[in-house]
C-alpha cells in the first residue's frame, strides 16, 4: 500500500500552473491513500475533489473553521482552506479535530480522520497541519497530544496500524515530534507508538521537505529541514503497516513549475506477510 503526504501551499504563487504540476506528481506516484494540507476550495471548485476526479480516487475534505487570517494574506474572502484525504477505496467514517491553539496564533489548524475500507481491512488514516510559528514548540506539543488522543480513539477494530500524515512544522528532534512518536521519550498516549517512517529511509537520501532549493521557500531564509511526516503505528500481527520504503517526492519543477513550497513524502507499507511479527 502506497501512502503519501503533501502540503499544497493553498492558493499562493502561480496556483493554476501549480495545480497541473501537483496532478502530474501524484499521477506518477500512483498512491493508494494521500493526506493533503493547505487545500483550497472556492467558487464551486475544490483542489482535492479535482485531483480525485482526475485520478479516479475517492475524496474526503474538511474546511478550516477559521480561514480569515489565510484569506487576508491573499486578499480574497471567498477562498477556503482545509485538509483532505484521497483514497483508492471508499472512506466509511470521518471526523475532524480542531487543534488547540492560543488566540494570538489561532488560524484554524486541524486534523482529519478518514477510515479507509481497503479490500482486506480498514485503514485508520489521519492528516494534520500544525502551527508554523517557529518559537511555538509548546503549542505544537499540545497539538500533538490532542492528535495522539484522536488517533487512539479511532485506531481499533482493524489489524492495520494507524497512519498519520501531515505538516508538523517541526524538526525530527523537536519535543513535539519525539512526544508524538513515543520512541525517544514517553509517548503522548501511554503505550501508543507511532514510528516516523523516515527512520526506514536510506540514510543518504535527501530528506528536507522545506528547503531554500525551492524558490517558493527560499525567501524565508530558513535552513533546510524535514517538517513533513508519515507516522505509522506498530505493525499488525501479520506485519500489516510495516514500512518497506520511504522517500521524498515532488521536489523539483514540472514543466518549469515547482508544484508547492513543500516536498511530499511517500511510503510503501506492507499489507501483511505469511509470518507473524514479534516486538521482542
Amino acid at each position: 500500500m502506497r501512502v503519501m503526504t503533501w502540503n499544497l501551499w493553498w492558493r499562493f504563487g502561480p496556483w493554476r500552473e501549480r495545480q497541473k504540476a501537483i496532478l502530474s506528481v501524484v499521477r506518477e506516484l500512483r498512491p493508494d491513500v494521500v493526506g493533503l494540507q493547505e487545500v483550497w476550495a472556492a467558487d464551486d471548485e475544490n483542489l482535492a475533489e479535482w485531483l480525485a476526479a482526475e485520478l479516479g480516487l475517492h475524496c474526503t475534505w474538511a474546511p478550516s473553521p477559521s480561514p480569515e487570517r489565510w484569506r487576508r494574506r491573499i486578499g480574497d474572502d471567498g477562498v477556503d482552506i482545509g485538509n483532505a484525504v484521497l483514497s483508492r477505496w471508499p472512506v466509511v467514517e470521518q471526523e475532524t479535530l480542531p487543534l488547540p491553539t492560543p488566540p494570538d496564533l489561532a488560524d484554524g489548524r486541524m486534523a482529519l480522520y478518514a477510515r479507509v475500507a481497503a479490500p482486506a481491512f480498514d485503514v485508520p488514516f489521519f492528516t494534520a497541519h500544525l502551527t508554523s510559528v517557529t518559537h511555538a514548540s509548546a503549542v505544537r506539543c499540545a497539538q500533538v497530544t490532542a492528535l495522539a488522543e484522536f488517533v487512539a480513539r479511532h485506531r481499533t477494530d482493524t489489524p492495520f496500524p494507524p497512519v498519520v500524515t501531515g505538516d508538523f512544522n517541526a524538526w525530527p528532534d523537536s519535543d513535539e515530534v519525539r512526544l508524538f512518536g513515543g520512541t525517544r521519550t514517553a509517548p503522548a498516549v501511554p503505550g501508543q507508538i507511532l514510528y516516523d517512517a523516515w527512520d526506514y529511509a536510506d540514510p543518504t537520501a535527501p530528506a528536507a521537505t522545506w528547503t531554500p532549493e525551492n524558490p517558493y521557500a527560499a525567501p524565508v531564509l530558513e535552513p533546510p529541514a524535514r517538517i513533513d511526516y508519515i507516522h505509522v503505528g506498530l505493525p499488525g500481527p501479520a506485519g500489516e503497516g510495516h514500512v518497506r520504503k520511504v522517500w521524498r517526492a515532488g521536489h523539483g519543477p514540472v514543466d518549469g513549475v515547482w508544484p508547492s513550497d513543500h516536498a511530499a513524502v511517500a511510503a510503501d507499507l506492507a499489507e501483511g506477510q505469511s509470518v507473524s511479527v514479534s516486538n521482542a
